[in-house]
């Protein structure tokens, strides 16, 4: 069995949310392990988030704590930029993320006072194991996608759902495209591309 690492905090995810509270810890002397499934920081932006991406919000409002953008930045930042915003911000701030850790479990145990973590280091596969007086989940809404159960979705091995497709925007030119909750970057792309489009909204008639 695995011996267990002490820590006084531990933070599930190293996304914006979870180096920003590692970050306002270590200013105040608390030492935090990060615990990031994928295999870099704000893996959001790198590799989940479409092409052409730039924040919705201004630079002014888009930034963590303690760490405004420069001036010279966009107003609207690009998802690229943002990323490597994300970066400089962990090693300002020294966040110590432990990357390709996957957190199985995590209970706390009265007995002890101490959180009790389970992760799988995911380039060896092995088991690790954590206790921390502090446990911070930040692993984010957007963790895991979620792709609904449509009537013969098999047929059409082409098909990825959600915004994360457009990342690969260039293979679906031309195509029929059958598009529900068509958000302004969806007709966008679809725009861009030339493709076939068919909207279906939701309604919200009550009749």
């Amino acid at each position: 069995m695995a011996a267990v690492a002490e820590e006084e905090v531990i933070v599930v995810g190293a996304g914006q949310s979870g180096l920003a509270v590692a970050a306002c810890l270590s200013l105040r002397g608390v030492r935090a392990l990060v615990l990031e499934r994928d295999d870099c920081v704000g893996s959001l932006w790198r590799k989940r988030a479409y092409d052409r991406l730039h924040l919705h919000l201004t630079k002014k409002y888009c930034a963590l704590p303690h760490a405004p953008h420069p001036d010279e930045a966009p107003a609207y930042l690009h998802r690229d930029d943002f990323a490597r915003y994300l970066d400089g911000y962990a090693a300002r701030f020294a966040v110590r993320p432990r990357l390709r850790r996957e957190v199985r479990s995590a209970r706390y145990d009265p007995a002890s006072a101490r959180w009790e973590v389970e992760a799988v280091d995911l380039g060896t596969g092995q088991a690790e194991r954590y206790a921390a007086r502090f446990l911070v989940v930040a692993s984010g809404e957007n963790a895991e996608k979620f792709v609904p159960e449509v009537p013969g979705l098999e047929a059409f091995p082409e098909v990825t759902l959600g915004g994360w497709w457009k990342r690969r925007r260039a293979r679906r030119a031309g195509l029929r495209v059958a598009m529900g909750a068509g958000a302004g970057s969806g007709c966008a792309d679809m725009g861009r591309i030339g493709s076939e489009r068919v909207d279906e909204e939701r309604s919200n008639d009550e009749d």
